[in-house]
């Protein structure tokens, strides 16, 4: 075995050290063993970074072993449930499982290859592996191959074949053939046909490879001596072991009318656009017959070879031989039909002659591709890394060809884009740093076009909000503030109010609240302050009425008392003038000095007893 060989059958890729025991253990010059060394490298970091591809045969037993996934993905078993391992198969079920103990993916339940991938010539299964924390996508293939669980099947437990007795020797007789529903060489079919004496067995390979029996006479036929024969035919697939189906052959000798109508070509083939109306012509037949009279009348049947269906997609118009859809074609459903087309004529016995139609459909560009968003990792935060994965998102479209080949677009001018991870998926990233103050909310539209000619197209929408984080300081409305205050205010008063705010959303909330507190303590002030002023106005009506003796007239003598503002905030207090002049040397009497008595007099003989005088 080949170094190359023991690579690719290695298990694992991970392990550089088995590559290098692998690359000096082979017989080859330093230089070639360099060479390939480096090759392998290679080949294990692109393997690592691409798709992990497994295989399992189909009806493999519950818990059968499929691959290491973990392992082979890099994923440690300890961080699995943490990281919510988990994986997605879109319109899989559970065929496939993972045991999150040990990190093996194993066959959960039946897989049969036949119902879930019918002819095609490759079948797997795509698993979607999503880990979070940080969230992580990664694709899996596991093909599904073929066993030969399927023994070979004919249409009909009987087929019946009339055959002239004066047909001549190496005359040919085609009989239907089986068919396999398994692929490859499970489903290559060869015939054996019952000993007799007048047919042995002739295999006929067709144009597009398939093979079909046909009976060669190699013994003229007498009716009157025999006039019928019954054999056995039997289908063998190419499975280890093989599988066999076999049908009864009925051969009815027949009398007189020795000449089968005949079609101008053995084979046709018809092209046709799926969705085309019902009722639509697909080709005109023509068949001959070289008898006369009633020998040579025609008369046109159809029966359908593949797919295998009770249901006939064709009509045929039994004497004119023109052939017109009877159903609808989808592209996607079938793209090829064979017909097998009989002419009979109208002798006594008849004869047949038979050719086939090939009918293969054209794919239009009917279907819109398909959005689907799953693993939304919201909200995201204002700081998150540019590169952050927000949301995973797939498009599919049954189509073919350009008409299924689609490409994603997203909302223009946005911090966002999309990041092609694998044919038909792509992860929402972060293109650009964030602000939630700016904006908050981010209404994205996910459009899929596909390659058709008009094109269509389908989208989906994801709604992302910014997650707020504490990155802005308060700010006042101005930078500086010039406040006048009287002196002499009492402590509590009210002098001047500033505030703050702050752009991110709880600190607004604070602001609010300690603004609405500020107010409230205003208007406590206010209220302390009014109560105060009642409280000394009243103080001040007593004093004036216990010195209600009318002052003398003299330049000195005591004046009349006067009620004066105290405060700002309109605190009224009592004053009693004094007999002495308070004078300045600069000029005339000051006016805007107020002096307040301590305390009230207790008698009127104490009222006059100062000796000064304060003007007002």
């Amino acid at each position: 075995m080949s170094v190359g060989e023991q690579f690719l059958k290695t298990d694992s890729l991970t392990s550089e050290i088995s590559l290098f025991a692998m690359v000096f253990s082979w017989q080859g010059g330093f230089e070639a063993r360099q060479l390939l060394l480096w090759f392998l490298l290679l080949a294990v970091r692109e393997w690592g970074s691409g798709q992990v591809h497994y295989s399992v045969p189909e009806e493999a037993k519950h818990g059968t072993f499929v691959g290491r996934i973990a392992q082979d993905l890099g994923l440690e078993l300890a961080e699995l449930v943490p990281r919510l391992f988990r994986v997605a198969s879109k319109g899989r079920g559970d065929l496939l499982e993972v045991n999150l103990q040990n990190g093996i993916l194993f066959v959960n339940s039946r897989i049969d290859r036949e119902e879930l991938c019918g002819r095609s010539a490759e079948c797997s299964i795509h698993l979607e592996v999503i880990v979070d924390r940080p969230l992580q996508v990664f694709h899996v293939e596991v093909e599904v191959k073929d066993i030969n669980d399927n023994p070979p099947v004919f249409r009909e437990g009987e087929q019946k074949v009339l055959v002239s007795e004066s047909a001549p020797l190496e005359s040919r007789f085609p009989l239907e053939g089986a068919s396999d529903a398994d692929m490859g060489l499970n489903s290559l079919l060869t015939y054996r046909l019952s000993l007799n004496e007048y047919f042995t067995l002739k295999i006929v390979t067709k144009t597009d490879k398939s093979i079909l029996p046909e009976l060669i006479l190699r013994k003229p036929l007498d009716r009157e001596e025999m006039p019928e024969l019954n054999m056995l035919l039997t289908a063998l697939d190419g499975g280890k072991p093989e599988l066999t189906g076999s049908v009864q052959i009925h051969i009815t000798i027949l009398d007189v009318n020795d000449n089968a109508p005949e079609f101008d070509k053995p084979s046709y083939k018809v092209l046709l656009f799926e969705n085309v109306p019902n009722d639509t012509r697909v080709i005109q037949l023509n068949a001959s017959d070289l008898d006369e009279g009633p020998n040579r009348e025609i008369s046109y049947g159809i029966r359908m070879i593949l797919p295998v269906s009770e249901k006939c997609m064709f009509s045929i118009n039994p004497e004119t031989g023109e052939i017109r859809i009877y159903g609808k074609l989808d592209f996607e459903e079938n793209n090829e039909y064979e017909i097998q087309v009989k002419a009979i004529d109208k002798g006594i016995p008849s004869m047949a002659g038979h050719c086939t139609v090939l009918v293969q459909v054209l794919d239009l560009n009917d279907n819109t591709p398909e959005v689907t968003v799953t693993s939304l990792s919201l909200p995201v935060r204002e700081d998150a890394q540019v590169g952050t994965v927000i949301a995973l998102i797939s498009v599919s479209d049954p189509d073919s060809g350009a008409n299924g080949q689609v490409t994603c677009s997203l909302t223009p001018q946005v911090p966002f884009k999309l990041v092609s991870t694998f044919k038909n998926y792509y992860s929402l990233v972060l293109d650009n740093t964030l602000d939630r103050e700016s904006v908050a909310n981010y209404e994205l539209v996910v459009t899929a076009r596909d390659g058709g000619s008009p094109s269509l197209s389908a989208t989906a929408s994801v709604s992302v909000d910014v997650a707020d984080v504490n990155d802005n300081a308060p700010t006042f409305a101005q930078p500086e503030y010039t406040v006048f205050v009287k002196e002499n205010n009492p402590p509590g008063c009210h002098i001047f109010t500033v505030s703050a705010r702050d752009s991110s959303r709880a600190s607004t909330g604070a602001a609010g609240a300690e603004a609405a507190l500020v107010d409230v303590n205003v208007y406590l002030i206010v209220a302390i302050c009014a109560v105060s002023s009642l409280f000394v106005l009243t103080l001040l009506l007593y004093t004036a009425l216990r010195c209600s003796a009318p002052p003398s007239e003299g330049a000195c003598g005591p004046g009349k008392p006067r009620l004066v503002c105290s405060s700002a905030v309109g605190s009224w207090s009592y004053s009693q003038q004094r007999r002495q002049r308070v004078c300045s040397a600069e000029g005339p009497p000051k006016t805007d000095l107020i002096a307040f008595s301590p305390s009230l007099p207790q008698s009127r003989e104490d009222c006059l007893s100062s000796s000064s005088e304060v003007s007002p």
